[in-house]
Parts: structure tokens; sequence; C-alpha cells
């Protein structure tokens, strides 16, 4: 296959996200270049979509690279990792000087700013390029977040904009920031939806034990609340999981599939960075540990020999239903809410300069998160940019202080029958603490004093000070 050096943009790695987003930019007019390590998913991808757009299959990497124009602009779509690293280390010696390179897989952020700079040295650009939506949104519009230089976005911003879900007419891609800022955001998105879709894990637990319920009449909830403040992409198909029979077996779907959530490691990952970054996502922390522990079988039916299964069902009061959507909404807030104390923080310690709204605004469409009241994050941003948190935005105060009756009330209840509900306790925890005066902390710092002569900061005086503990327990200054 002899390709003229025209193509606009090019694609290597054409599993079913690669190939979608091919689709996508031919389907805009854009003349796409593609190829994978194996000529036959390209000869698949021509023969079953070529109609769509303006394709040039290549079956060599050195093929793809020269058909396309200069400066080039090649799309990554492998496996994260050593995957990624050896496609890049295949193509760098065929590119020439201010050729980009764009990894739009799930990469590690700081694999992203390695390799930037990696590239940066052979004058290349390196783009990390979070992409959100799964396979349907690569194909029909997903929400796009590229890091990169601003050299390297002036020409993928026109490209990507144009493949990249709208609202309001908005694209929902907008350049984040330099090196890592594109996956590093990305990570943290991953990491709210994990803690979203643990909260609604519990919500339907809570549900399905407390009424009785089964879930047929749980998916008839869940669709009036995406009707509702609730309104969100995954509130939509949560009713339709829970609506849906199992073909074989004619039982609900989801009581045929085996209650081990996976994960790929997104999120194990937020949860490191933001140890690293010392910002608490207690919720984010607890929904990546539930499904770890959701895949400890052995030890799961050890404990059931031990303590026993007792698992009561309908013991819910008038006003549970109402009372588990008020404890949903504020605890989703609160995974928001920390979820961009995350990103401000990684903003600042990497100095790239994040539009904290910016975010909200291109979250709105096209990514797994999506949800109605993102517009009122964007508007909160918009309003106070250093806002110290979500939950103190005004819109969100006044919503979230009518959710605490509910939400304490829901809590209790689980703990009385048994009903784990780590990312909601831990959600209320997170909300206390930051209402409280004076927290315990005081007493950890005496302790640290006493034991390890750590020091402690007084209420009434400047500097650090130490007690003698093991003498006659004057004070000293620091």
């Amino acid at each position: 296959m002899a390709n003229n050096p025209d193509a606009t943009i090019g694609v290597t790695g054409l599993a079913v996200m690669g190939s979608n987003l091919a689709r996508n930019l031919a389907r805009h007019g854009f003349r796409v270049a593609v190829h994978n390590r194996s000529p036959q998913k390209t000869r698949d991808l021509i023969a079953d979509h070529g109609g769509e757009g303006d394709f040039v299959p290549s079956e060599s990497l050195a093929e793809f690279v020269g058909s396309l124009s200069r400066p080039r602009a090649i799309i990554v779509m492998v496996k994260a990792g050593a995957a990624t690293d050896a496609v890049i280390d295949e193509l760098v010696p065929l590119l020439d000087r201010d050729d980009i390179v764009v990894d739009c897989g799930n990469a590690h952020y700081m694999d992203t700013r390695r390799r930037e700079q990696a590239l940066a040295v052979r004058g290349l650009h390196f783009v990390g390029c979070g992409v959100s939506g799964g396979e349907e949104g690569a194909l029909h519009g997903p929400s796009i977040m590229p890091g990169g230089s601003a050299a390297s976005y002036q020409k993928l911003g026109p490209i990507l904009t144009a493949i990249a879900a709208t609202v309001d007419d908005v694209p929902c891609c907008v350049h984040v920031g330099p090196d890592g800022a594109g996956h590093f955001v990305k990570m943290v998105h991953n990491g709210i939806e994990y803690a979203d879709m643990q909260l609604i894990a519990e919500s339907y637990d809570l549900l399905r034990s407390g009424l009785g319920a089964g879930p047929a009449e749980l998916a008839q909830t869940f669709t009036e609340w995406n009707e509702g403040d609730l309104e969100s992409f995954l509130i939509e198909i949560t009713a339709q999981v829970l609506g849906h029979t199992d073909g074989r077996t004619g039982s609900p779907f989801v009581d045929v599939v085996l209650d081990q959530a996976e994960q790929k490691g997104t999120g194990r990952w937020t949860v490191q960075s933001a140890l690293d970054l010392g910002v608490p996502i207690t919720g984010i922390a607890e929904a990546t540990f539930a499904r770890s522990l959701s895949g400890h079988a052995e030890q799961r039916d050890a404990a059931v020999s031990a303590f026993g299964a007792d698992e009561p069902t309908g013991w819910a009061s008038d006003g549970f239903v109402d009372d588990v959507r008020q404890a949903l909404y504020a605890s989703k807030v609160v995974a928001y809410a920390q979820g961009f104390d995350q990103i401000a923080a990684g903003s600042a310690e990497y100095d790239w300069d994040i539009d904290l709204g910016a975010m909200a605004t291109i979250w709105r469409g096209g990514c797994i998160i999506r949800a109605k009241f993102l517009d009122r994050i964007k508007e909160a941003y918009a309003d106070q940019p250093a806002l110290p948190s979500l939950l103190v935005a005004p819109y969100f105060a006044d919503l979230v202080a009518k959710c605490v009756p509910s939400w304490r009330r829901v809590v209790a209840a689980a703990s009385t029958h048994g009903v784990p509900v780590p990312a909601f306790a831990s959600s209320l925890s997170y909300f206390d603490a930051l209402r409280r005066r004076r927290l315990p902390a005081a007493l950890i710092q005496g302790l640290r004093d006493n034991f390890g002569a750590h020091t402690y900061r007084r209420v009434d005086a400047e500097g650090a000070f130490h007690t003698l503990w093991a003498r006659d327990r004057s004070e000293q200054s620091r």
C-alpha cells in the first residue's frame, strides 16, 4: 500500500477503542492513517467501515508514518505500560522534529511526564491525552483531556474538539495543561468514577435489603432518580442493568454475575497519588478498597463460616427510599469535592495551572461520570476559582445540609442491620471532620511527641515545642 504524505492524523492500535476513534475522526472529515501491529485488524477496519470516511491503511509502521502530513500527529492506542513504550521506541526513529505522539490510553501520569521529557530532547512533542466515554464515546463523541505543550495543541485542538462530545454547543475538550496534566486529570476522573459506582452499588444493596425488593423493582427506582438531581449516565445505566433478565436462566441479570469487582489500576493510582500529595480522598479510597475486598473470596467464605451471614430483609421504615436518595446525592458531592481537591493539589505540585471549572465543563458530556450537577460545579468555580472545597459552594452547601439527616439515618440503619456501606460512611465522616472546630489530631501530636520527640505546635504561641516526657515534663521550644 503506497501512501502519499497527506493524512491529517494517524491512529496506531486498532482494538475497539482505537478503531472507534479512527472512525470518529474519519466521520468528521479528517483523512486518517491507520495501522496495527497485526495487519489483519487494519484490513478488517477498512472492510467493515471503510465507507465511513477517508482512511489510509498501512501494514508497516514506516509506511504509516510516511503517509502523514507534517508536522505529523500520531495517536497511540495500545495497552498502558511496556506496550506503549515499545510502540514509542519503534516510532521515534521514524519521526522528524515537531512531530506529535499522542497517547490516548490510560497511562500513569508519571510515565507520561517521563515520556514527554525523553521525546522533548529529540525535538518531538509527546501528549498524554485522557479519553473518557468507553467504546461508544470514542465513536460518537468522548470527553477529551489532552496535556502536553501548548504548541502541540495548536495542531491537535481543532481535531480533538471536532470529535469530542458537545454540551450547549461547547466541545467537551480543553487543553488541560503541560506534560502529564491530561493523564493526571483522567486518573482522578476514574477515581471519582470508582466512588460513584460504589455509592450506587451501596444504594442498591441498602434498598434491596431494607425493602426486600427485587432488581426489577429497584430498576424503576433508579429510573425515577435519573429524572431529578441525580440525573447521570451511571444512574441511567444502573436502571438498565437492574432491569435486565439473564437469557440463560431467566433470573435477574445482577444475580448471576459473580460479585467480585475488577479494576485496571486507575483507582489505585488515584489513591496512591493522593497519599503522596497529602489529599484526603476517603470516599474514593474506600471505593477502591471495596473492590479489593470483593475479590478476596477465600476470606469472605472464612468469615461467613466463623461469624455467620445474617442478612435480614424488609427492615426499612417509611421514607427510606428518599433517605437513600439524599444520602447518595450528598456522598456523590463529597466524591467530586475530593477529586477536585486532588486536581488542585496536583496542579500546584507540578505547576500545571489547571482550570477546575473547565474540567467540570468537559465532563458534562461523553464521559462516564457525566452528570446533571456538573453544570453547578462549573458555576461554582466560575464564581469562586479559589473555592476551598466544593462542599462550601453556596448551592452545594445548601443541598448537602438538607441531606444530612437522611445521610445519618442511612448510615446508622446500615450499621444496625449489618449492611456494609464503606463509601457512604467514610463520606459522612469526612463531612463531619471538616465541620469540627477541634479534631483529636491534637492527641495524636501529643503521642508522637511522647514516643518520638516529633514536637508539636501550640494554639497560643508560635513555633515548635517538645515536652520532656521521661524527665520532669517541662516544655522546650524547638
